[in-house]
């Protein structure tokens, strides 16, 4: 063999080793990093599962008629598995809704009174009257606020504030970063799930997951 075809050999031996080691790398560091866009430290959960062995995150758009339409069989698998697993509601408004963005924000700001659930039933289980309106439905959401107890004056702050506005755009983003088009999308223990966002789907993934 020339000394010639040897440092070639040689040289591309080092850059493959070097590629390997990159990949490997990218791979270890991708798992962690996009697991953390699934769901944050403080995602808001409507449940919390001690064991933490299934855990559902749902981006979604109070306004999107796909979402109030799979709505019910969330609350129905909710309601049924209980604490038994984590479901995480994370924001995902879509620009094409007049009021996407709105109802995030006074959902969040609701959130900052320690009333986020409240306010993501109350949003849904109105969506007919307040959904797809061309104007602003920040009047109606102020008085849900005010059905719900919330201090009027710290909520339409909130609602207004960088702050609410800034946790809508994260949350946004690292749906975007995970591949989110659309809504509702969901996630059991970090995988995308692409069956059907009916109970009875969600429910049989559920149940693989938790072994049954």
């Amino acid at each position: 063999m020339s000394t010639n075809l040897k440092v070639t050999l040689g040289v591309l031996g080092a850059a493959l080793a070097v590629l390997l080691l990159v990949v490997v790398v990218r791979l270890t560091e991708s798992g962690p990093a996009e697991a953390a866009r699934v769901v944050r430290d403080d995602s808001h959960r409507l449940s919390t599962a001690a064991d933490g062995r299934v855990t559902v995150v749902e981006f979604l758009d109070f306004e999107c008629e796909a979402c109030g339409a799979a709505y019910p069989g969330v609350e129905r698998l909710r309601a049924e598995y209980g604490d038994r697993i984590t479901y995480v509601v994370r924001y995902f408004p879509i620009a094409s809704h007049p009021n996407a963005y709105t109802s995030a924000h006074a959902a969040e700001a609701a959130a900052r009174q320690g009333a986020f659930e409240r306010m993501y039933v109350k949003l849904f289980d109105n969506q007919s009257v307040w959904g797809h309106r061309p104007d602003s439905q920040a009047a109606i959401f102020e008085g849900y606020a005010a059905e719900l107890g919330l201090d009027p004056a710290r909520f339409r702050a909130d609602v207004a504030s960088d702050a609410v506005a800034e946790r809508v755009r994260s949350d946004a983003a690292d749906g975007e970063a995970l591949g989110v088009t659309g809504t509702p999308t969901f996630f059991v223990n970090g995988e995308k799930y692409t069956g059907q966002p009916s109970y009875e789907a969600l429910k049989a993934t559920v149940d693989k997951a938790l072994g049954q």
